[in-house]
């Protein structure tokens, strides 16, 4: 069992037993259940919207490389500077090369889960530059020393009594506040930090190839002041948000918004093509594209895993699954939780680390139901752990298990052998790290056989 493996079990029997916990999470998702389907009766047929959705993107993802140089030609034609990043690391330091150029000290930076996958801020951190989240869940995070907790929600997990004792502690703030006053507190830090910034970054919902643009989508428009008041706009963003045309937007853009948060569309949404250009009075004087592998491209040559691309990062998959809802994101230690982190973070790190993941799931296929571009989550995560063992993922023990169960299944004099509080006693026994977080097995006192031969005889 893989270090990642024992801590998630562990943190998982914390977070299932802590009843606050999970009311917290409850009633934020008991939230959303109750508008998304409110957001959904504007489609007029929902069914065709997400296959249409899931369609182009499997044109995207299929013609993945050309429409990458589609992308980067259009974009390089209006002045953005694109930067191809294999790993994190390359990425992290073409964001070094250029706060060390600009020479700059203070970096905000809009909700982005791409640059928590690469850790950018502690890198920063480490460079000397002070890095400011500036959507307010990811700022309550920042404050609090925690990773997001969700795709969508960053402090899901969190009451507005925890926000108000936090902004107390770490601001010194009144601990009484309301949420709405408790906003205007982060508005009024957060509106100097823009003011003071050399550097914007954010992230993209979609890259656009046929006008060489990306588009964000926000509720709050500090993803509009990060790119657009400092002198320098970094976009770091995953490859496989590619979308082929400035018209998908039109479908993706309420399809993202409704499954995302049950809205009809987002409050902002920006498609920017580019720093300021001649004749213009504002925005950025550079801008930076920075395109991101880090893995991606191990996905795209599994042809099974493939469809994990699809994904927009709606966070519908996580609001339904039972696991996601009882050990909630930080148990999962890795950027992207729920269904679709299960499908994917064991491809864009060590397979045999994170396998553990794809097990996390009780298979129950809500996920696949709710993707709002169709994706088979529940089967991915079965081709996942079909592939752990295939590469040799697993240890002598587990093989040796499996190896004889399937004998076991495959012969009905073994399966019909001693009665059934023998079996029971034996495989439990033998059975231990199954049995350790699980209900023992219980087999029934009569066999198949024997029921037969009640009802029918030996016929």
């Amino acid at each position: 069992m893989s270090q990642h493996s024992e801590s998630f079990i562990a943190k998982s029997s914390i977070k299932t037993a802590d009843k606050e916990h999970r009311r917290k999470l409850n009633f934020n998702i008991g939230k959303y259940n109750a508008v998304v389907p409110q957001g959904k009766q504007q489609f007029y047929d929902l069914e065709l919207a997400r296959e249409k959705a899931k369609n182009i993107k499997w044109k995207a993802i299929e013609n993945l490389g050309e429409l990458l140089q589609d992308f980067e030609e259009n974009a390089t034609r209006r002045g953005v500077n694109v930067i191809w990043a294999d790993d994190a690391q390359q990425a992290l330091e073409a964001v070094g090369k250029i706060c060390e150029a600009k020479n700059c000290k203070t970096l905000v930076k809009s909700k982005s889960m791409v640059t928590e996958e690469i850790h950018l801020n502690a890198y920063l951190e480490k460079q000397g530059v002070q890095s400011i989240e500036t959507d307010l869940g990811e700022y309550i995070q920042q404050l609090d020393g925690e990773t997001p907790y969700h795709i969508v929600t960053p402090a899901m997990h969190k009451s507005k009594e925890d926000v108000a004792k936090l902004f107390a502690e770490k601001l010194g703030t009144d601990p009484s506040l309301t949420p709405q006053e408790l906003t205007l507190v982060a508005r009024q830090i957060l509106r100097k930090k823009y003011t003071e910034a050399e550097i914007g970054v954010t992230g993209a919902n979609f890259i656009i190839a046929d006008i060489g643009g990306i588009a964000i989508t926000e509720n709050e428009g500090n993803a509009r002041l990060s790119c657009s008041m400092p002198k320098t706009h970094i976009v770091i963003v995953g490859i496989e948000k590619m979308v082929p045309s400035i018209n998908d937007l039109a479908l993706f853009w309420p399809l993202l918004a409704t499954y995302g948060t049950g809205q009809k569309i987002t409050v902002y949404n920006t498609i920017v093509t580019g720093a300021r250009q001649e004749g213009e009075t504002d925005g950025p004087e550079d801008m930076y594209v920075i395109l991101l592998d880090n893995g991606r491209t191990n996905i795209l040559a599994n042809e099974k895993l493939r469809e994990s691309l699809y994904c927009i990062r709606c966070g519908a998959c996580l609001n339904t699954c039972p696991v996601y809802k009882n050990i909630g994101g930080h148990a999962y230690e890795s950027t992207y939780s729920g269904p679709i982190g299960s499908v994917i973070t064991p491809h864009l790190k060590d397979k045999g680390e994170w396998k553990h993941l794809s097990h996390a799931s009780s298979l129950c296929g809500s996920c696949s139901e709710v993707c709002s571009v169709k994706i088979k989550l529940h089967e991915l995560l079965l081709e996942n752990r079909h592939e752990a063992v295939d590469e040799g993922h697993t240890d002598l023990v587990e093989r040796t298990v499996w190896k004889f169960w399937k004998q076991a299944m495959l012969n009905r004099r073994i399966m019909n052998f001693g009665n059934a509080k023998l079996k029971n006693q034996f495989v439990n026994k033998l059975l231990k790290k199954w049995t350790e977080h699980r209900a023992p097995l219980d087999f029934p006192k009569k066999s198949f056989n024997q029921l037969w031969r009640e009802k029918y005889g030996d016929r």
